[in-house]
């Protein structure tokens, strides 16, 4: 993967609205393109037993994602969620659970003055990397 990623300003938006509209739990979902450029966005109800400190997206709201995201001919490009208490980089636990080694996981703050309100990483055999986020038109 390369060390930066593209995504769409609508997109970034959403995300980040998302993450301020329920800053009290983990917001998340899926991130989908075509030709490197994150142009869609896949929200899902954070399942979690706990979701003010994890997330988790459910088995059949994940199917059913992933068939979207197929009908559509995106591919999956990076999984979002939010940290409501902590800095938006990866938490131990977000990198044990880093099943996917060639998507971005996005992590966004819901803080209004966070300097960056969305951050993207490769985790890959137990290492997060940061990737330099590219908004788009």
């Amino acid at each position: 993967m390369a060390k930066r990623v593209r995504i769409r300003r609508a997109v970034f938006s959403s995300l980040v609205a998302q993450a301020r509209k329920n800053p009290d739990v983990e917001i998340c979902g899926l991130l989908s393109g075509r030709n490197g450029e994150i142009i869609e966005i896949f929200p899902a109800a954070n399942a979690a037993e706990k979701p003010a400190v994890s997330y988790e997206i459910g088995p059949r709201e994940l199917f059913q994602s992933m068939r979207m995201l197929r009908r559509g001919k995106l591919e999956l490009m990076g999984i979002y969620h939010s940290h409501p208490r902590t800095a938006n980089e990866p938490s131990p636990t977000d990198i044990s659970m880093a099943f996917y080694p060639d998507v971005a996981y996005f992590i966004a703050s819901p803080c209004e003055d966070a300097e960056r309100p969305v951050r993207a990483f490769t985790i890959r055999d137990g290492v997060a990397d940061e990737l330099e986020v590219e908004i788009i038109e």
